[in-house]
């Protein structure tokens, strides 16, 4: 399909590790197929425009060792654009002939959901497409790139917060991404030992937070020579209370896919335990029973919040990410190479590239029920009363290599 022809590059929706591993490896394997390999830039805006703008890059091994894999965020540039919205009648016709001008046949286009709904998209109106799975959330039905970046800065930066914390014996509401999953949330905050994890897939009760974050934070510091102890809640942006309502600022606008831009969850969190922690005339006796009161001064503990945001998109790229990435983006086109499209690259194990339907791949993964019920039984609090973890044992054959 491949022969003689050339193949385009795309990054799409948000930033974050491993696309610049997806590129490298994309374009490393075109290069040893004798195909071109060039960068669009800017997403699916600059796919559009490509026809009347000429904004492209071809790339060359000089070109290709100025991109580092452990570098995250995108050399070729992201947007949020969605192909059928756009107005204009003769949008796939004006790709199509953006393409033939460069002599492109295929695309190698690196997103999450939304990205990979403009990929089916793409290729029922003729244009070949492999989709790259890419999103930090962790929402795929397969491992995407950016996961396991995401949630080791995650988890760094949790453990880096709880200096403070204890130094002052504060309270820590700390929130990161994660729309309507919690995957990041979770996996960063079981990593860094987090009190309480708050996540879209389970409604919180603030009751129940709140005893929990009572009896815990009270322990630690009764059990402490130094009198120091902190408390530490990691928050999804898109977590939700009892009603199941997502907290978030009224004012919000939506983005091109009609999605919310989610923020305001941390700051609620904070107000309503610190509107709690001052009217609790036990927590004012316990800081005068451990001699931490000073009238007006330090009469309870402070709820504190931290909003990690684009922190966790950017600096770094994880290993893991880097590998799966540079996998993904070299097996995208030899499966475009050897005549194959429309889908999505899940991984390249033993030498074999595994594959499959990208509107399969982009459909919704949450937090599974029973790991949730697995750490509640260590007594993480997710904002409910604990449910029931009940084992069951499995005997396999092969073991996984990739856990999360």
């Amino acid at each position: 399909m491949l022969e003689g022809k050339a193949i385009g590059i795309i990054t799409s929706g948000g930033d974050c590790g491993g696309l610049n591993a997806v590129i490298r490896g994309a374009a490393c394997m075109a290069l040893a197929k004798g195909i071109d390999p060039y960068i669009i830039p800017n997403g699916y805006a600059g796919l559009y425009n490509l026809l009347d703008s000429g904004n492209i890059v071809k790339l060359d091994y000089e070109k290709i060792d100025k991109i580092s894999s452990l570098k995250a965020g995108s050399q070729a540039g992201n947007t949020r654009v969605r192909i059928a919205k756009i107005e204009d009648e003769k949008k796939y016709e004006k790709i199509t002939k953006g393409l033939q001008k460069f002599n492109i046949a295929g695309l190698v286009i690196a997103g999450g959901d939304d990205t990979g709904s403009v990929v089916v998209d793409l290729n029922s109106n003729g244009i070949p497409c492999i989709h790259v799975p890419k999103t930090m959330d962790l929402d795929l039905q397969s491992y995407s790139v950016g996961g396991d970046s995401a949630i080791n800065r995650i988890a760094q930066y949790i453990d880096e917060l709880r200096t403070t914390g204890i130094s002052h014996n504060r309270i820590m509401v700390i929130e990161v991404f994660g729309r309507y999953a919690g995957h990041t949330a979770f996996r960063g905050g079981i990593a860094a030992d987090a009190d309480c994890i708050l996540i879209p897939e389970v409604p919180f009760d603030f009751e129940i937070v709140y005893e929990h974050l009572k009896k815990t934070f009270m322990r630690r510091i009764r059990e402490s020579e130094y009198k120091e102890g902190t408390y530490i809640i990691v928050a999804a942006e898109g977590i939700r209370d009892v009603t199941g309502e997502i907290i978030t600022d009224e004012t919000v606008s939506v983005d091109a896919f009609g999605h919310k831009k989610l923020g305001g969850a941390g700051r609620y969190i904070r107000e309503n335990l610190a509107k709690r922690v001052k009217s609790d005339d036990e927590f004012k006796n316990f800081m005068r029973e451990q001699g931490l009161f000073v009238e007006k001064m330090n009469e309870v503990p402070e709820v504190r919040e931290m909003v990690l945001s684009y922190l966790v998109r950017s600096g770094s790229t994880s290993a893991l990410d880097a590998n799966f990435g540079k996998d993904a983006g070299a097996a995208a086109v030899v499966l475009l190479s050897s005549g194959i499209w429309g889908v999505t690259v899940t991984g390249v194990f033993n030498g074999k590239i595994e594959y499959m339907p990208t509107d399969v791949v982009i459909r919704q993964r949450h937090v599974n029920e029973e790991m949730v019920k697995f750490y509640e039984s260590m007594g993480i609090c997710f904002g409910r009363k604990p449910s029931v973890y009940s084992p069951e044992f499995v005997k396999v054959s092969e073991a996984r290599w990739c856990y999360l």
